[in-house]
């Protein structure tokens, strides 16, 4: 396989897992499917990363869902 194929296929798959994640969160029902108001919680959300505290910010996020990860699967 061409190497711009494994990447390709790569990518699609991190892209599928990203699309599992939002759907797992329940914002697709949660916004009735709005993809504006997806897209505006997922730039209001790389603003606060940006920000002064946004190393702050990450340690809180990836402790919820790492937490919200190990409820599932106990």
């Amino acid at each position: 396989m061409r190497e711009w194929q494994v990447k390709r296929r790569e990518r699609t798959r991190q892209l599928i897992e990203l699309g599992g994640l939002v759907a797992k969160a329940e914002l697709v029902e949660l916004t009735d499917d709005d993809r504006a108001a997806l897209y505006g919680a997922f730039l209001t959300v790389a603003a606060k990363l940006r920000g002064p505290d946004g190393a702050h910010a990450l340690v809180l996020f990836r402790r919820k869902g790492k937490r919200s990860f190990e409820a599932e699967n106990p």
